[in-house]
């Protein structure tokens, strides 16, 4: 999943990086709201991690100018603003989420988490397609009970796929949101790791739909 933090404090945007990186997501910055414009009109994220106080406006009016230009990409509002009013202008410019700093590492995660799920239509924790099942919480997949090892780039390629269920997904889908910018567009490591999960999944888990790109059958329902 791909994620864009606008945050004017370097240090603080540097650790947010760090965390998020190691927790699987692939990380933009941008310290002003102006960056953070051009980038959005650029690329899609799946998520927008937004500081209020930034150096060239409030990141509520940002927020309300990218709701009316269409731009409906899920925004967690993280910020030392912790009043009232703070709170019902953001939620009122389009904000999803809405937490204030300090914070912890776990909670922010964990609304990063939900927030993600809940944009791609999944409201449960746990990923469930037929026997296979991916946690969340813990990046786990399981098969028939049974743990499944994967490669950290393996996780990420297969929570998207899981995440986007029953929806194909084209190549440049996720080489935009699955893989490092520093990736080679043309190369096949996509093929490569869609082979590998298939072998550990199953052949027929991961659909090829020629000419368009890749889909896993929608969730299983209980």
């Amino acid at each position: 999943m791909k994620i864009l933090i606008v945050e004017d404090d370097i240090k603080l945007a540097q650790n947010l990086t760090k965390v998020l990186t190691e927790a699987g997501y692939n990380v933009d910055h941008a310290g002003t709201g102006a960056a953070a414009d051009y980038l959005l009109s650029t690329e899609v994220f799946d998520l927008l991690i937004l500081d209020l106080g930034l150096p060239d406006g409030q990141g509520s009016d940002w927020l309300q100018r990218w709701r009316q230009a269409g731009i409906g990409i899920v925004t967690l509002i993280l910020t030392a603003r912790g009043t009232w009013a703070d709170k019902a202008s953001g939620f009122n410019a389009g904000a999803d989420d809405y937490l204030v700093k300090p914070f912890a590492v776990a909670e922010l995660l964990m609304r990063v988490k939900a927030l993600i799920r809940r944009s791609y239509g999944q409201a449960h924790p746990h990923l469930t397609v037929g026997e296979v099942v991916f946690d969340t919480l813990t990046n786990q997949l399981s098969k028939q009970g049974m743990p499944v090892k994967l490669t950290a780039q393996e996780t990420k390629l297969i929570s998207y796929l899981m995440h986007a269920s029953g929806r194909i997904v084209s190549r440049t889908e996720l080489h935009d949101h699955v893989y490092d910018r520093d990736e080679e567009p043309d190369s096949n490591v996509i093929d490569v790791q869609v082979a590998r999960l298939r072998k550990k999944l199953g052949r027929d888990f991961i659909e090829t739909i020629r000419g368009q790109g890749y889909r896993v059958q929608a969730m299983t329902v209980d």
